[in-house]
């Protein structure tokens, strides 16, 4: 089940930190719940995705994303994410998500968010989502543009080049097995 209830406390939190900028790492903090953790007592690699965007939606309202979304009718739209999985979040366990934009390209922004339990990381993902309205992708840039950020985007990390070049070789749609 989605975690509404653990969304809107998320988005109330958010709304004491607006301002950040389009480059800020948003921050948030969860407990992991019964209802999070599979039959070994941990969180797991799904659900884990499903609480990072808690994350996601953290930044949308501090950076005043969400409103440029609402005002152009648009919505977020997860285009593709390679995680890495390092430790095991069990039952009960702290942790918080940092979420923090990386840039651009002409279609989609890449978003980098990680999960913290004290100290220690344990997972991180590397997220590239659109922004999308009835009408299509709108171009990234243009959504910066709405936020202040007039200038072109950061160069991107080695690393997010690398997975977005891997990305163009893979074969779409899937040849049937």
């Amino acid at each position: 089940m989605y975690p509404y209830l653990r969304m809107g406390l998320a988005l109330a939190r958010s709304r004491r930190v607006r301002g950040k900028s389009i480059f800020g790492t948003a921050v948030t903090h969860h407990r992991a719940w019964p209802w999070d953790t599979d039959m070994y007592g941990e969180i797991n690699n799904g659900r884990i995705l499903t609480l990072m965007e808690l994350g996601r939606w953290g930044l949308a309202v501090e950076s005043g994303l969400l409103q440029a979304m609402r005002q152009r009718r648009a919505g977020f739209a997860v285009a593709g994410v390679s995680v890495r999985y390092r430790r095991r979040v069990p039952l009960f366990a702290r942790y918080r998500i940092e979420t923090r934009p990386l840039g651009w390209d002409a279609r989609f922004f890449y978003i980098d968010q990680s999960m913290w339990m004290d100290e220690v990381a344990a997972n991180q993902a590397l997220i590239r989502a659109a922004i999308v309205s009835r009408d299509g992708t709108i171009p990234p840039a243009d959504i910066a543009a709405d936020l202040g950020h007039d200038e072109p985007s950061p160069e991107l990390p080695p690393w997010v080049g690398n997975w977005i070049s891997a990305e163009t070789t893979r074969p779409w749609p899937p040849e049937p097995l």
